[in-house]
């Protein structure tokens, strides 16, 4: 029974640590800052048909668990029925043994529907029946969903040509949660595809009312979508890239190679890397201007399987860790920021983990005293959100930079059912300092320890990211 596995006392080795979570942690409301859920359906309240088109649909994780398992395609992204993909991943389930999703699956379960049993082949038609007639009650909206886990935020991606007109909706309908947007400009300078850029480039010209012709008016309908953005309640930005572009170049370069761009003329690696590093610089100032942060999600090695790129598209769980040249593009960015005052509140997410102390050591040399952490080492990201990622980030953020200042856990998940991950953060969190507390490596002092649980739990991200909860 699953009761006898995830106790009150998971991951907890130690009275101090328990009494950490306990009454500190657990207590703490969740502000998830970033996350891939879709705005339109917390716009409508949504209600799942049944568990596999809230837990499994667009869940990267389980993809690859089933893959590597000798699933066929057809249960996981292809024209099996739900039950079927569902009965897929529950023979799945206990090969994940020491992965995650173990946890993660069953603290879902546990923390949602009340179920403590194991999820096998054997229980898979009766958990299956049993959570999807729940999933189609009214206390199961999307809604009641974040309600269950005392979420109070979050901010979804959106590109520059959203109308939030969902995120407007949830203002005007939702008393209680608050969502925001957050400006994922990525499409703006993925000269990898000039087709496609071109494009985008046409739809901004549109949305802005008149044809972009220059890289100056490519800037200017871009800074007029992250006014539109602030104006409706955005005060962040992130990015998807392999690493910080910080080539030297001149205006007229960047004009020549726009030139380049709107007529489809291929370009040169370094007229690239040239392109992407000014329009980095042209967003950056703009979130600096706004007072927005800045999010840098660094080290993704994108769509390595061109096969299943061709067959199923981008973001369908062929991504992996890349190993690219982190610190001294990123360095050189930042500085070129500070350089010209243009640097704003940014965090650091790096997704190889040779890169920890880069990270880590990189936000110390940017902190100015204008704020508290002004320069965040961000939570452990997507292949690393696990037990030994978390920890090992925890521990790299306590020896070189100040862990009391941390922004916390995000989710950055696509699923309404992985909030317990930042129970699964908390517990850890508290584990860590709790055996500190014990060996005598901090002090046996609980209201001074547990203010700093409570604030990396929530209060530091509610004071750094300065988003209106009322």
């Amino acid at each position: 029974m699953a009761g006898m596995f995830l106790t009150e006392d998971f991951l907890l080795q130690g009275k101090i640590a328990r009494r950490l979570y306990h009454e500190y942690a657990e207590q703490m409301p969740i502000y998830d800052y970033h996350c891939h859920l879709p705005a339109g359906l917390i716009a409508e309240d949504h209600l799942f048909e049944n568990i596999t088109r809230v837990w499994l649909a667009g869940d990267h994780y389980k993809w690859r668990a089933m893959r590597a398992n000798g699933v066929d395609e057809r249960y996981i992204t292809g024209d099996a029925s739900d039950y079927e993909k569902f009965e897929k991943w529950a023979q799945t389930v206990p090969c994940t043994l020491r992965n995650p999703l173990y946890h993660w699956t069953h603290l879902e379960l546990k923390r949602y529907f009340g179920i403590n049993e194991l999820l096998n082949e054997d229980n898979a038609r009766d958990i299956y029946d049993a959570c999807s007639e729940m999933l189609r009650s009214e206390n199961f909206s999307v809604l009641k969903l974040l309600g269950k886990m005392n979420v109070e935020l979050v901010c979804t991606t959106e590109g520059p040509l959203d109308t939030l007109v969902h995120h407007r909706k949830i203002r005007e309908n939702s008393p209680v949660l608050k969502v925001h947007a957050a400006f994922r400009p990525d499409k703006s300078l993925a000269t990898e595809d000039l087709p496609a850029l071109n494009v985008f480039i046409d739809k901004l010209g549109q949305l802005c009312g008149g044809e972009i012709r220059t890289f100056d008016s490519y800037i200017e309908a871009i800074r007029i979508r992250h006014k539109y953005f602030h104006d409706e309640g955005c005060r962040l930005s992130d990015y998807g890239l392999e690493t910080a572009c910080a080539e030297r170049y001149g205006a007229d370069e960047i004009s020549k190679i726009f030139e380049k761009i709107r007529t489809n003329k291929p370009l040169e690696a370094g007229e690239s890397l040239k392109f992407k590093s000014a329009m980095m610089f042209e967003l950056a100032s703009m979130d600096a201007e706004s007072g927005w942060v800045m999010q840098l999600h660094l080290g993704a090695l994108r769509n390595a399987n061109s096969k299943m790129l061709n067959n199923l598209g981008p973001d369908t769980g062929y991504d992996s860790i890349g190993d690219f040249d982190i610190a001294r593009p990123l360095a050189t960015f930042l500085d070129r920021l500070n350089t010209a005052g243009k640097l704003p509140k940014t965090i650091l997410y790096n997704l190889n983990p040779k890169d920890n102390a880069v990270m880590t050591t990189m936000a110390g040399n940017f902190q100015d005293g204008s704020c508290p952490g002004k320069i965040q080492y961000g939570s452990a990201w997507w292949f690393l959100d696990q037990k030994t990622g978390i920890e090992e980030q925890l521990g790299m953020l306590s020896n070189m930079g100040l862990l009391s200042r941390f922004v916390g856990m995000t989710t950055d998940s696509r699923s309404f059912l992985s909030f317990p991950r930042h129970e699964y953060f908390r517990r850890i969190l508290c584990n860590i300092i709790g055996g500190d507390m014990e060996q005598g490596l901090l002090p046996n002092d609980m209201e001074l320890l547990g203010k700093m649980v409570e604030d990396i739990c929530f209060n530091n991200a509610e004071r750094y990211f300065a988003m209106s909860l009322d």
